[in-house]
């Protein structure tokens, strides 16, 4: 069944432009201009969410594809619509068109992240790039994934322990996009006792 489904789906989905196919997850990504936009996996149709898609996908009653790994299950935002392809649901199209832009900018976005270095962001020079990439933190993304804590707290273990704490400060407004001497009181105290847990 899920063989003659794929097949289906794979030449319904010609209209939308060229597409390239890719193993993902135990099942087959497509990816348009190298942003991947659905996924299917054990004969179900996956495609992904973002902005208001989401909520047109919710409201059609389609559940989100939910990737087990070990011990955590991350609710990804990719979007149930097996149901929708194989009634032949009238917004199909407009959902899927949606959902292969919104993948194409987030993609562009990513990229535009990947290029940008570390000591670009705000506060980080090139000194303060090389003790955050010394302590563990390669890029931007990561960067901005672990947060100014944590990466406080990297930079305090790689140096033992005796580094100026206005780094945390800098951290945060380099994640924030703004001077360090902005970070508000509250802000800072929050910053503080996150590090001290």
């Amino acid at each position: 069944m899920g063989s003659n489904m794929e097949r289906s789906f794979f030449e319904y989905v010609t209209k939308f432009g060229s597409f390239q196919k890719r193993s993902m997850f135990g099942g087959i990504g497509l990816f348009s201009e190298d942003a991947m936009y659905a996924l299917i996996s054990n004969g179900i149709i996956f495609i992904r969410g973002g902005g208001s898609l989401d909520e047109a996908l919710e409201a059609k009653g389609c559940k989100r594809y939910k990737h087990v790994k070990k011990q955590t299950v991350a609710t990804v935002n990719y979007f149930d619509i097996t149901k929708l392809y194989t009634e032949g649901d009238a917004l199909l199209d407009d959902i899927i068109k949606d959902s292969i832009e919104f993948s194409k900018k987030e993609r562009a976005f990513q990229k535009s992240e990947d290029s940008r270095r570390l000591r670009d962001l705000p506060n980080m020079q090139l000194t303060l790039e090389r003790m955050v990439k010394k302590a563990g933190v390669p890029d931007v993304t990561t960067f901005l994934q672990m947060g100014p804590e944590d990466v406080f707290k990297r930079v305090k273990d790689a140096y033992g322990g005796d580094v100026d704490i206005r780094l945390l400060w800098k951290f945060a407004g380099a994640a924030d996009g703004c001077h360090w001497k902005l970070i508000q009181e509250p802000r800072r105290q929050q910053l503080l006792s996150n590090v001290h847990h």
